[in-house]
């Protein structure tokens, strides 16, 4: 009896197996699952920028700015900053920053100087490595 049973199952058409899984979705699927993510991140960038705060101190300021600074350690910083119309000295260390002095009369800013041209710079050390 066993042995008609097993000739039976290996008669019986075979069933193609993964026939129940989903087919991969076509192109248009695909583009439509892009731009849904894309539609998204667009939506929630404009939301961030509506946000308020959202700038999370990026932006500069013009209230406060910083006028100098010197690094004096490799954590540790002096620096000059202008809040206001007036300039204070601070230190700034790794575990905080201190008020060291607020000067009477605000430091000069020297103007920055002019960086060269990059294509001039360039163009000058292919000629002289040629």
């Amino acid at each position: 009896m066993h042995a008609f049973t097993f000739l039976a199952a290996a008669a019986a058409p075979a069933q193609k197996i993964g026939q129940h899984a989903p087919s991969t979705p076509g192109i248009g699927g695909a583009l439509f699952g892009l731009l849904l993510v894309l539609g998204l991140i667009l939506g929630l960038a404009w939301l961030l920028k509506r946000m308020p705060g959202a700038g999370l101190g990026i932006r500069p300021s013009e209230q406060l700015r910083v006028v100098s600074m010197l690094s004096v350690g490799a954590k540790e910083r002096v620096m000059v900053i202008e809040v206001g119309k007036e300039q204070l000295l601070i230190g700034v260390t790794a575990g905080g920053i201190t008020a060291l002095h607020t000067l009477p009369e605000p430091l000069v800013v020297a103007p920055a100087p002019a960086l060269p041209n990059f294509a001039e710079l360039l163009a000058k050390r292919l000629r002289k490595e040629s």
